[in-house]
């Protein structure tokens, strides 16, 4: 009976366990990516409607055609270009990636791609597009806990060609793609490792906190441009102090290192 107890208890344990495993995992990715978003603009255009068919936003981080992957949760759909201006945007994508140099990024897009011409509308002939996306070199470098923007930006007037006489259109797309660090990040580490510590950056205005982790390490991430006074406070139990850093300064798309701060 004492055995059937314990199997018991173990089988409670079990899923809590499990989910401890996978918030650890869920935190160690996160400090370790940084977050993407892909936007989608336009410029007008002489037609009533040019609507695009978005199936997926795919990334390289090589030059040659192997390696591509999608981005993750992408915004599928049909999207009318010519709403896309005046500051309006559609969002493609809002992901976390990996660190490391970013070559390509590739917008595939499906069959139902048309143009609205004095109320009538025509489909667009988009072969290649359908086939292997639209290839656009983005040669980022991407930072672990800066959010990075790129905007799509299609030019509709060159993007949308009459064939001939024949009453078709043809797509082929002219798109510029710009890409904007918007934000820093703070790194270091904490001695001794295995005091528990909540890092916080303040500048005034923005306050950013964050928790170090087993080994004393320690990402602030989003962090906007600025300088910061930077505020290690271990566990109350600890016997430690908290710790001031003044005077960090935090640059759009780079990483500050505080080296390791000993605790006192």
């Amino acid at each position: 009976m004492k055995f059937s107890n314990l199997s018991n208890f173990f089988l409670l344990l079990l899923p809590l366990l499990i989910l401890i495993s996978c918030t650890e995992d869920s935190i160690t990715q996160k400090e370790q990516t940084a977050r993407v978003k892909f936007k989608m603009i336009d410029g007008p255009g002489d037609y009533e409607e040019v609507n695009i068919d978005i199936q997926d936003v795919l990334i390289n981080w090589t030059n040659d055609d192997e390696g591509w992957e999608s981005i993750g949760d992408v915004e599928t759909g049909i999207y009318d270009l010519l709403t896309l201006t005046g500051g309006e945007y559609a969002l493609l994508a809002d992901e976390q990636i990996p660190p490391g140099y970013l070559s390509q990024v590739r917008i595939l897009l499906g069959e139902n791609n048309t143009v609205k011409v004095d109320g009538e509308v025509f489909d667009l002939d988009t072969p290649s597009a359908q086939q292997s996306g639209l290839k656009i070199l983005v040669n980022t470098d991407i930072v672990s806990g800066v959010l990075y923007n790129f905007t799509f930006d299609w030019d509709v007037e060159s993007s949308v060609v009459k064939a001939g006489n024949s009453g078709k259109y043809n797509l082929k797309p002219v798109i510029r793609v710009t890409s904007e660090a918007q934000s820093g990040a703070i790194s270091g580490v904490v001695s001794p490792s295995d005091v528990m510590c909540l890092v916080t950056a303040s500048n005034g205005v923005d306050e950013i906190s964050t928790y170090t982790n087993e080994e004393g390490v320690f990402l602030l991430q989003g962090v906007p441009e600025g300088i910061y006074t930077v505020t290690i406070e271990p566990d109350a139990d600890s016997g430690y102090g908290a710790v001031q850093v003044e005077n960090v300064e935090v640059n759009l798309g780079s990483t500050t290192d505080l080296g390791t701060i000993e605790l006192q």
